[in-house]
């Protein structure tokens, strides 16, 4: 029996826009584009009309921006939703707000050449749609409690051990959660999060106006210090490197690995030759396969690593290939992870992980 084609509703303000999404989704045999509509007010009468499986939103519209349809979406009837966004500082911030209230995933707009650039990402839309099928969706709660920042386990040190983290869909919302439990003294953090360069620095600010340690986009050269963590900047590769008895960042390389630029492999191959088992390796929620080949090689060198589980996930995909290729140690909830790093931190990295 053939599968159903996914069913998706695309809201745009832009005739244009709507005409060219419809048209690169419905060129794919697995989806059906159901109804194209100008704003969130007919939105919500065809979401109730036709139960699309996908939503794609502007973030930019008129009787009602795209930002607080979400909200009230997410609180109301969650559903995965792709954003359209603008590749602006307002856009990434509103993006970046959007995905933190439960939206999938983003595409970005681009500046110029708006038609042959947004055909251009044809492979990248559909993809994205697909994925967003398959997402794990919850309900958005407007007051929920605030992420407690975690005590230090007993015999906790910030110094011996460096934390390799990568991730893609779903990761802004996971790497939120995550970075928000880690204490002040936390060791060094290095993030690879699949996002253009014109998102990484505003993602940065906002974690770290929220978070205990100090959070920034990271820059070549600089050192991997304690109560710190780094992003890789949207164009290039973050490596961790070894100078004398330190650690730094490495931030070089616009070549495309695994499909990516910043890559996850790219990020764990490095702490591998340059950590051992002086690291931990996370990889959590994101669609494909980048960051497994290289938390196997973290492994194999000595360092603790651990994915997060398909249940917490918003795309399980990242971590599924690194479990099913003996990457990672074990699996746990994302609300887990903060605390198992620390307490690989308290005792050396010879704990067995808490199953």
């Amino acid at each position: 029996m053939s599968q159903k084609p996914i069913r998706v509703l695309v809201a745009d303000d832009s005739a244009l826009m709507r005409d060219m999404i419809s048209g690169m989704l419905s060129s794919d045999p697995g989806i059906e584009v159901v109804g194209a509509v100008p704003d969130p007010i007919v939105a919500r009468e065809k979401i109730k009309q036709l139960n699309p499986d996908v939503l794609t939103l502007d973030i930019e519209m008129p009787r009602m921006d795209g930002i607080t349809f979400l909200e009230k979406l997410m609180a109301l009837r969650p559903m995965p939703v792709v954003m359209i966004s603008s590749l602006t500082q307002e856009g990434a911030d509103a993006t970046l707000r959007a995905l933190e209230i439960g939206a999938v995933d983003f595409i970005a707009k681009p500046a110029i050449n708006l038609q042959s650039g947004l055909l251009a990402k044809q492979t990248e839309i559909v993809a994205k749609v697909k994925a967003a099928a398959r997402a794990h969706v919850r309900q958005w709660a407007p007051h929920a409690a605030e992420i407690a920042v975690l005590k230090r386990p007993p015999g906790y040190s910030s110094t011996e051990k460096v934390i390799l983290i990568g991730a893609s869909t779903g990761g802004v919302e996971a790497l939120n959660h995550l970075i928000l439990q880690m204490p002040p003294d936390s060791p060094a953090i290095l993030i690879t999060q699949h996002m253009p360069e014109q998102f990484t620095a505003s993602f940065a600010r906002r974690l770290d106006s929220v978070a205990s340690i100090r959070v920034s986009e990271a820059r070549d050269g600089e050192r991997a210090l304690p109560g710190h963590a780094y992003i890789a900047p949207g164009d290039r590769h973050l490596r961790l490197c070894r100078s004398g008895a330190n650690y730094t960042c490495g931030v070089k390389g616009t070549d495309r690995v695994s499909g990516h630029c910043p890559s996850v492999d790219v990020l764990f191959h490095s702490a591998a030759e340059s950590a051992g088992k002086s690291a931990i390796g996370v990889i959590l929620t994101g669609m494909g396969k980048d960051g497994a080949d290289g938390l196997l090689a973290m492994r194999r060198s000595g360092a603790r690593t651990l994915g997060q589980d398909e249940h917490s996930c918003v795309v399980y995909g990242m971590p599924k290939v690194a479990h099913e290729i003996g990457a990672s140690e074990v699996e746990i909830p994302l609300t887990r992870i903060a605390q198992e790093i620390l307490n690989l931190a308290a005792d050396g990295g010879k704990r067995a992980f808490r199953v």
